[in-house]
């Protein structure tokens, strides 16, 4: 089978991950992969930053658990060391579909490289926040920017998840 297509049925959402820091190379090339998602009229228009400071990824956590509404302590990333955290030109109409094909391509890039991800939602609610925007502006990211996921990456803790039946009745054709 074509490895792209293979790829695309077999990953899945992990909800485990090992604590263990993948190497820079293959976050790096899991990023690269993000950068050449399609894009709408060629503007790309969406940014990637790459949290891989303990620290920093503890404060996401925290913060998206308390928008998430769980009681504190939960790790919404899933003991996930890395974060990619998507957003895109707020003035963009195409945003969030731009800034999910970049979610989509950096997901299957990590199952390609024997890791694990899972989108986490919620970003924009953070970089609504004074404090992240902030962090942004630390980064010397300027302009307005919608925060559009969260990839979390990492080791795959326990088995992959089963895939589950496709339901049936999802495609017409117009021939």
């Amino acid at each position: 089978m074509n490895e792209v297509l293979k790829a695309i049925k077999e990953r899945r959402s992990i909800r485990k991950f090992k604590s263990s820091m993948p190497p820079k190379e293959d976050l790096e090339k899991i990023i690269e992969a993000g950068l050449f998602a399609a894009n709408g009229m060629g503007k790309q228009a969406t940014l990637t930053i790459a949290v891989t400071n303990k620290e920093i990824r503890d404060k996401l956590s925290k913060i998206n658990c308390k928008i998430g509404g769980w009681q504190d302590g939960f790790d919404p990333f899933y003991g996930a060391p890395v974060i990619l955290i998507v957003l895109a030109k707020k003035d963009w109409q195409n945003r969030v579909y731009d800034g999910s094909l970049v979610m989509g391509n950096m997901m299957l890039a990590s199952h390609s490289l024997g890791l694990g991800s899972i989108w986490i939602h919620r970003a924009k609610e953070e970089f609504e926040m004074d404090e992240w925007k902030k962090f942004l502006s630390e980064l010397g990211i300027e302009g307005e920017w919608e925060g559009i996921g969260h990839c979390a990456v990492g080791y795959i803790e326990g088995d992959i998840p089963k895939t589950a039946p496709r339901k049936e009745n999802r495609v017409f054709w117009a021939e």
